[in-house]
């Protein structure tokens, strides 16, 4: 579908992690000239105008998750009629974690223009002082709030080769973080990064094991958590361990150990032996 030919334009616009000096230029002049600003919680985005000496002009709608959907129409309408709508959250850049992405895919099927201004993001914030190797990264988002979801979720990064980063909530970072270094082992490097470029910023970097006792005291403030990727050697061990449930759960149903393992080592392309090793291993262990 087209655009009609008097269509506006959306702008994603990325505002200060905390900071109101980050703010760029062009997000000062957006501020002031755009016909309609959606922002996730209005009275945050009129204090950072107020920060930044600009009086916006046009009218200031909320834009939150909960109401996301139901003010698609209406500033679809606007966009249509030639209005530049910005967009804005409450820190960093809209869609990412935040609201967004919505109304992005809307004007795409509209064939509306939708453009960004770029400037701050905790992502990237993050993994620039965390002082882990990211030359190459992944975003999960925030973490499942259930235990048995979260470990599950942290189970999927143990061969992951690229650094993480992940958001939290302060009173549930204790608990991620205890079970990250269940999951993932204790020395498993990581930084927890609290409070980015605000008054209070902090980045404690360690261990995962040394990094949930500390968070065990309360934290407080926003948290971006960066976790360091593993090694091409340990990913291939800890895919081999991974596999050893696998094995057993054959054995159980009446294969023999070498049968079961050949099986699985030829699915997934394990070498046979490690897998064999590695089975041998962890029923020594479990006896032990």
């Amino acid at each position: 579908m087209h655009a009609e030919s008097g269509s506006g334009r959306l702008v994603l616009a990325a505002t200060p992690l905390g900071d109101s000096r980050d703010a760029s230029p062009r997000l000062v002049a957006a501020l002031a000239e755009s016909e309609v600003i959606a922002a996730e919680d209005t009275r945050r985005t009129k204090s950072l105008a107020a920060a930044l000496d600009v009086r916006p002009t046009g009218k200031v709608v909320s834009f939150y998750d909960a109401v996301e959907n139901s003010r698609l129409p209406m500033l679809l309408e606007a966009l249509r009629a030639g209005s530049t709508v910005l967009l804005v959250t409450d820190a960093g850049m809209p869609s990412v974690s935040d609201p967004g992405y919505r109304l992005v895919a809307a004007c795409a099927a509209e064939g509306i223009t939708v453009t960004c201004l770029p400037g701050p993001s905790a992502v990237t914030t993050a993994l620039a002082v965390s002082g882990l190797p990211c030359e190459r990264f992944c975003f999960e988002g925030f973490p499942p709030r259930k235990p048995g979801d979260r470990r599950r979720w942290l189970t999927a990064l143990r061969t992951e080769q690229r650094a993480a980063v992940f958001f939290e909530a302060p009173h549930r970072l204790a608990a991620t973080l205890a079970d990250a270094a269940e999951v993932l082992g204790a020395d498993r490097q990581a930084a927890v990064c609290r409070e980015l470029t605000k008054q209070y910023e902090e980045v404690r970097r360690g261990g995962l094991g040394e990094l949930a006792a500390w968070a065990e005291e309360g934290v407080r403030g926003e948290i971006t958590v960066v976790l360091a990727g593993v090694s091409a050697d340990e990913s291939a061990v800890t895919d081999v361990r991974g596999l050893v449930p696998v094995v057993e759960e054959r054995v159980a149903a009446g294969e023999r150990l070498k049968e079961a393992t050949a099986a699985v080592a030829a699915s997934s392309g394990i070498s046979r032996k490690a897998l064999y090793d590695a089975v041998l291993a962890e029923r020594s262990a479990s006896s032990g």
